[in-house]
Order: C-alpha cells, then sequence, then structure tokens
C-alpha cells in the first residue's frame, strides 16, 4: 500500500470584490488588489481573526478566453514538481498562465496523486475509491471538474469502464493505478502509466496488448496484437493500451479469451451521470468537501468522507477552490500558516471564509507544506516548509487562451 502524507489543506480569502455579490466582509486589511485580465482579478490580504495571510483569485467562468485547467507534474501520471515549474511549462508551450495553486494530495515518493484526474477530457487515472491509506471508507472523495460547456462540478466522480470483445463486456475497475490489495478485478493501463505494466508476482496476472485503432463517438477501438501473457510488466504501445486481469476469476477468463487480431471496444465514462455535452473537460481531486448548497459541512468531514480529525481541527496553511451559486464566479484560495504573522485555519474556519466571500459550493485541496498560489508566475503566498515552494502532484491552472 502507498505511503502518502495527507496534509490537510486549507484557504481563506477575505477581499470584497466589486465584481463578486454582496457578501458580508470580515475585518480585514487589503495589501494588495489588481486585475490580472478581464474577468480574473486577484487581491492579498491579512485578516485579524487568525490573524490569517490570504490570497484570492476570482474567475469571471463567463468569459470565454479564460481556461481553468488540470495538470500533472512533468506531464506525466507520476513525479513531482513545483507549482511554479508547472506554470513556466504550461505558459512556454500553450497559453499565458494568469494563476495556479497547488491541488490533490499525493504519494511524497511517486507523486502520484490521489484522486481521479482528467486533463482536457482524458482520463488520466481514475477510479472507484479513493486509494488513501488513511481513509478506510470505501468510497470516493469529492473532486473539483470543469464539463465540456465550461460550467464548474463538484461531485464524488468515479470512473465507470468497459470493454467488449465479440459480445463479452468485461467491467474495467481501475485505468492506470495497480490495485495491489485486491485479488481480482481487470484494470487498463495506457501509456500516460509509463513503458511497462506495473510487475507484481503476488498473485495470477493476465495480460492482453491493445494497439489503437481509431474512436467511434466516445468508444474507444482497439486491435489485439500477439498472444496474451500470463504475467505482469507487458509493454504497452505509445497511443495503445494494455487490458490487465487479476486473479484466476472470470474476468482473468475473459481476457484470456480475447484473440489476436479481435477489435476490443472500451468505453470510459463518468458516475454520476451528467447531460450530453456535459461530461468532465476535466478533474482534480482533494479532500474533503467543506461547503455543500451553502451549508457548512466541514464538521462533518469525518463522518462524510474520512478525514483526520487531527488534521481537520487543527489550525494549517490551506489551499480551496470554490464556486458560486450561479455557478459564474471561481475562486482560488491560499492562507498561510505555521507563522506569527499567518496561524493558519481550520476546516470549518476555511469553509466559514469561503461562504463569507461567495461560494456556495467548495472543497479543500492539500495543504500544509503543499500550499502554493503562484500569480503572473511568482508565488505570490510564504510556503511553510523550510526549503519554501514544495514539489507537488498536480495543480490546477487559469490560462488565457491563445487567440485563433
Amino acid at each position: 500500500m502507498n505511503v502518502f502524507l495527507w496534509t490537510r489543506v486549507t484557504s481563506a480569502t477575505l477581499l470584497f470584490v466589486a465584481c463578486a455579490p454582496a457578501m458580508h466582509v470580515p475585518p480585514g486589511h487589503t495589501t494588495a488588489a489588481r486585475e490580472l485580465a478581464p474577468g480574473v482579478t486577484y487581491s492579498q490580504f491579512t485578516d485579524q481573526r487568525g490573524p490569517w495571510a490570504i490570497n484570492l483569485v476570482r474567475v469571471d467562468l463567463r468569459r470565454a478566453n479564460i481556461e481553468i485547467r488540470s495538470v500533472r507534474a512533468l506531464d506525466q501520471l507520476r513525479g513531482r514538481e513545483r507549482v511554479s515549474e508547472m506554470v513556466r511549462r504550461v505558459t512556454a508551450n500553450d497559453g499565458r498562465v494568469l494563476a495556479a495553486v497547488n491541488a490533490d494530495f499525493f504519494n511524497l515518493e511517486t507523486g502520484e496523486n490521489e484522486n481521479n484526474q482528467v486533463i482536457a477530457g482524458e482520463w488520466w487515472k481514475g477510479l472507484k475509491i479513493t486509494d488513501s491509506p488513511y481513509d478506510t471508507y470505501d468510497n470516493a472523495h469529492v473532486q473539483f471538474g470543469m464539463d465540456a460547456e465550461r460550467r464548474p462540478l463538484m461531485d464524488r466522480f468515479i470512473l465507470d469502464g468497459k470493454a467488449w470483445d465479440r459480445g463479452t463486456m468485461t467491467p474495467i475497475i481501475t485505468l492506470n493505478f495497480n490495485q495491489s490489495g485486491k485479488p481480482e478485478g481487470t484494470v487498463l493501463y495506457t501509456s500516460r502509466y509509463g513503458a511497462t505494466t506495473p510487475r507484481d508476482t503476488s498473485r495470477r496476472t493476465v495480460e492482453a496488448v491493445l494497439m489503437p485503432a481509431g474512436k467511434r463517438g466516445d468508444t474507444l477501438l482497439f486491435v489485439r496484437r500477439g498472444a496474451v501473457s500470463a504475467s505482469s510488466g507487458s509493454t504497452i504501445p505509445s497511443g495503445g493500451a494494455v487490458l490487465a486481469a487479476y486473479g484466476s476469476g472470470l474476468r482473468a477468463q475473459e481476457v484470456q479469451a480475447m484473440a489476436d487480431g479481435d477489435t476490443v471496444k472500451i468505453l470510459l465514462t463518468t458516475l454520476p451521470r451528467v447531460p450530453r455535452g456535459r461530461a468532465p473537460a476535466m478533474i482534480v481531486g482533494g479532500w474533503p468537501r467543506i461547503l455543500r448548497d451553502g451549508e457548512n459541512i466541514a464538521g462533518d468531514a469525518a463522518t462524510l468522507e474520512g478525514t483526520l480529525s487531527r488534521n481537520a481541527e487543527s489550525r494549517h496553511p490551506r489551499t480551496a477552490i470554490g464556486f458560486s451559486r450561479d455557478s459564474s464566479t471561481l475562486l482560488l484560495l491560499t492562507v498561510d500558516g505555521r507563522s506569527e504573522s499567518s496561524g493558519g485555519m481550520t476546516l470549518v474556519e476555511l469553509a466559514n471564509v469561503m461562504r463569507e466571500l461567495g461560494a456556495w459550493q467548495a472543497m479543500n485541496f492539500d495543504g500544509g507544506g503543499s500550499t502554493t498560489m503562484v500569480v503572473e508566475g511568482r508565488v505570490v503566498n510564504h510556503p511553510s516548509d523550510k526549503e519554501g515552494e514544495r514539489a507537488v502532484g498536480n495543480a490546477v491552472l487559469v490560462v488565457v487562451k491563445p487567440s485563433p
């Protein structure tokens, strides 16, 4: 089982921005406020209730040239990279990044994020339950997403994967994640996973190599090539995949029966179902949800999502994301912590501040030493690690799309 660092992240913000809906503004002192681009504002301020040093980016999601993206460190499924480095990489290749924050919890050794991730409509990692070793709940954490029509989403998204071969349907349990603790099941590994599937000598493995053969609507088409392998560690073809079945049950028999030259159809969809055209274009995880329909549910996080009380109830640096009741405004927030000038927040405090600022839905991202906000290429908060900015697993970026 992977060992993860779960630093509860919280973020708060206490500034009135002219474009925001009317709200109670807690006492604070604004030290900086400016427009980064039409529809995107950045504010930096303090609040003596903590005291809290807070950074806020507010985005008008109705602006067609503004895109909210999730990115992976090093553009790989595993690996760690500073948020500022991700910003420089994306800016150099694909549009100007106005702002960014760290996102999901991650494995400190491998950098792999705990929850699902969808990038530009492509599933990079797909799970039905969390893979956190500290969360014994057999469920998925709440995640943030943006649909194809630029509307924000917040739900317990899970992968619903299926493979068909000659009329036989085989359910796919996970995408690009080796559930080493599960004795049975079928996993799809794409080239995003790496050069080969993971080696696993602890259980029987059957692997079928799939070569890319196009797409029909939302269905991916592959052609089986070569003999089915009775061991792990198969080479994953570029643009292709490997369908691996663990154990000796029905799923292993179904993969074993796939013949050379068979056309294998794979459909990867999202649960809960969303209307056609609203499939998530991006998904990124966190832990836990702190506002649901305007209600502060942070105090129930241990019951709802299995959070650890010592992190949820203690003050820490925090990062958070939320959006308004009409889904038109996105908020990205950080609050510094572990210093005399800014003590950090509990999850309940974070939720209250997010609500004061106009958020109707909100969730917590990784925090502690991971909490980072980058604005126009510069780290604007004060990371709590003595080494400075921490290399993390993934991030959420606010990008001005290049003109056509």
